[in-house]
């Protein structure tokens, strides 16, 4: 028997019971589940360090919606959120590195 005691995604209980195995899981509440997510965050971060490819991005995506939700935000409204902050500041794509500001 493994223990696991983490959040995994929606669709992997019917993985593991297509597998033919027996398992424990249960529903977090919301308080649980921010905690969890803030949690695979770290988790998918650390696996993008390493792997460095799309898939793991993708998970870092789904867990950011993920919180999003949990605090009463839609995919659209953190979106949005993105698309003003991208207009206002910019994003990342030309590597800008402050040194430093003088008075």
């Amino acid at each position: 028997m493994k223990i696991y005691n983490k959040l995994v995604r929606d669709k992997i209980p019917n993985v593991i019971q297509a597998a033919g195995k027996d398992f424990d899981c249960h529903i977090a509440d919301k308080s649980e589940a921010y905690s969890l997510l803030l949690k695979k965050l770290d988790e998918e971060i650390l696996e993008f360090k390493e792997d460095k490819n799309l898939e793991e991005l993708a998970d870092i995506l789904e867990v950011v919606i993920s919180l999003a939700n949990n605090l009463g935000y839609s995919q659209e409204e953190l979106i949005k959120a993105q698309l003003l902050k991208l207009e206002s500041r910019g994003g990342f794509s030309k590597n800008i590195v402050l040194e430093k500001v003088y008075d």
